[in-house]
């Protein structure tokens, strides 16, 4: 019967196949149709006196007129949201790769954003990462791109460049690891959750990011040391390894993990692979440690907070606001 399973399996995939090519088209033409629609409607706009009272009416006219027509679909928000469309994408050139890559559920979270280059970020993430429409609320909800922002402020270019710097976020939001708000935490759970939701970490690490272990042990002559997590960056051709600390930043974190960085470069880092860079996962940090510290000037140690509970827009933004202007401050 092996035949029969295979001849069935060829068939079912054809099918499949044809399915997610006749979904793609049809999104691909209301995608540009709701286009075309948000640009007709803001030509005809610009014709009146008083533009927002004229255009509002005008889109209450157009949705009435629509819905007997077509019916369901065409209310006041979907008509405000293609005019919406237009606005934040004008360019027709543009058009082609929206409509083939990203679907109308995605394209009406991303307008929302109000930064022409957070908006890019996320088109261009959404596409190269096949982020679910979920997955992209997230990231827009967490600010990814503002936290990515807030390392790049942290650390001063060096003649390697900083590309790496678009890979690490401070802070990272784990509110997926339902861990207790308040303190005390032992390392031992936060490892342990991380590893048993390992592919939401993986997501809110970003793009490029494998597991490769858990207290991975790196060995001299005398001693033995235990790296808590492991990762590779097949984008950045470079392991990345992580020492979770759940009380406040110190010295002692700081110096440990340069020399596990220092460490792994020496003994696991192959011929082919770019410097190792270490992240120390901390519950919060003291700013004058790291001001006085190798994190200042190292272009592969890292220090991120990391946040148990999903914090408001607001919060959010406060806390990013302030580790720019604290490093902004540094220069």
């Amino acid at each position: 019967m092996s035949w029969l399973t295979t001849f069935y399996t060829d068939v079912r995939q054809i099918l499949e196949q044809a399915r997610s090519k006749s979904r793609s088209a049809v999104n691909s033409a209301m995608v540009e149709a709701y286009w075309l629609i948000g640009r007709r409607i803001v030509e005809e706009e610009q014709q009146g006196e008083h533009k927002a009272a004229y255009g509002k009416r005008l889109i209450e006219e157009l949705s009435a007129a629509l819905t007997s027509d077509f019916g369901k679909g065409f209310s006041y928000a979907n008509l405000y949201n293609c005019r919406q469309f237009y606005l934040t994408f004008p360019e027709q050139e543009i058009l082609s790769t929206l409509c083939r890559e990203l679907s109308w559920s995605h394209l009406r979270l991303i307008m929302r954003v109000e930064s022409p280059k957070a908006i890019k970020y996320y088109c261009h993430e959404a596409r190269e990462q096949n982020w679910t429409v979920r997955q992209l609320e997230r990231n827009i909800k967490t600010h990814s791109y503002q936290r990515l922002l807030s390392t790049q402020a942290g650390k001063t270019p060096d003649s390697h460049g900083t590309g790496h710097l678009d890979f690490i976020k401070d802070p990272y939001v784990l509110e997926f690891l339902q861990l207790p708000e308040a303190p005390p935490l032992k390392e031992s759970r936060l490892e342990q959750a991380i590893i048993d939701e390992l592919q939401k970490f993986l997501l809110e690490m970003g793009k490029g990011f494998s597991f490769v272990a858990r207290q991975m042990r790196i060995s001299t002559e005398t001693s033995h040391f235990y790296i808590d997590l492991v990762f590779y960056n097949y984008l950045l051709k470079c392991f990345v390894i992580i020492d979770l600390k759940t009380g406040k930043l110190s010295h002692q974190d700081i110096g440990q993990m340069d020399m596990y960085v220092r460490m792994f470069d020496d003994l696991k880092r192959g011929e082919d692979d770019n410097p190792t860079i270490g992240i120390i996962l901390c519950d919060s940090k003291d700013e004058t440690i790291v001001k006085y510290s190798v994190l200042k000037e190292s272009q592969q140690l890292f220090a991120s907070k990391y946040q148990r509970i999903l914090p408001s827009e607001e919060e959010l933004i406060a806390a990013i606001e302030r580790e720019k202007r604290f490093f902004e401050d540094m220069k």
